[in-house]
């Protein structure tokens, strides 16, 4: 057992670096030296294969074995036997689908939040790890029997989350204008826009901000506000709110 770990991360590769690069020490950190193997998840993208390749060499440059799940014949049993799950970035919509489709969600839920192994995401990965993919940037290019997602935490995350940009001529909605409408729905939990270069590490009810850019936080009815690296949400995770946001 042990409390719930999670490296929720914005984006796999940030300008002017290689896959994972910019948060390869915290990948390091948060694996420590107990976990010799990650069971990866490309399910996010057509391609499995060379995804898998992406992913397998840059775990072992970082001293990790990497086995994926598209490899194996059987799915659960490899979820059940996994020391840490990782998933990749992709398409949303794809990945959640295949989750179902292989009856993974609950068998990935107990192995993070019952047996306390550690869990990975990146940007699809992310958006997954929460209580829906509701506010995902993606497409929906198929139709997953649900929008609820693995819920490992109570509330949703924007990966790659862009600010308005003043100088453009683009009169699409931003970012921010789609949360908002995400939030004039009754009941919908708080958004966590994670900027690329970020993300948030959650051990058991602790969760703070890492990385170099910053967050920002939308909850219904309120202004958002702005959070730098080394912010504490845990907050988010149970539900309380010292900050009187």
């Amino acid at each position: 057992g042990g409390p719930r770990r999670l490296l929720l991360i914005s984006n796999s590769t940030l300008h002017g670096g290689g896959y994972l690069g910019h948060c390869q020490q915290h990948i390091q950190t948060f694996l420590g030296q107990k976990v010799k193997r990650v069971l990866f998840i490309p399910y996010a993208l057509h391609d499995r294969d060379a995804y898998a390749r992406t992913a397998r060499e840059k775990f072992e440059s970082l001293g990790y074995g990497l086995d994926s799940i598209h490899e194996s014949c059987d799915p659960v049993d490899a979820v059940r036997k996994s020391e840490a799950i990782f998933i990749g970035g992709g398409n949303t919509f794809r990945l959640l689908k295949a989750l179902y489709d292989n009856s993974l969600i609950h068998e990935i839920r107990k192995r993070v939040l019952e047996n306390g192994i550690p869990y990975m995401g990146s940007s699809a990965g992310t958006n997954v790890a929460t209580v829906s993919i509701n506010t995902t940037n993606d497409m929906p290019i198929v139709y997953p029997p649900s929008l609820q997602a693995l819920g490992l935490v109570p509330f949703n995350i924007n990966p790659h989350y862009l600010d308005p940009d003043v100088k453009r001529t683009h009169m699409g909605e931003t970012r921010e204008e789609r949360i908002r409408q995400y939030h004039e729905e009754p009941n919908t939990p708080p958004v966590l826009g994670l900027r690329e270069g970020t993300m948030l590490l959650v051990e058991g009810d602790k969760a703070t901000l890492q990385g170099v850019t910053g967050a920002r936080l939308f909850l219904r009815g309120k202004k958002p506000t702005e959070h730098e690296p080394g912010a504490d949400f845990s907050f988010l995770l149970t539900g309380s709110n010292p900050l009187n946001l």
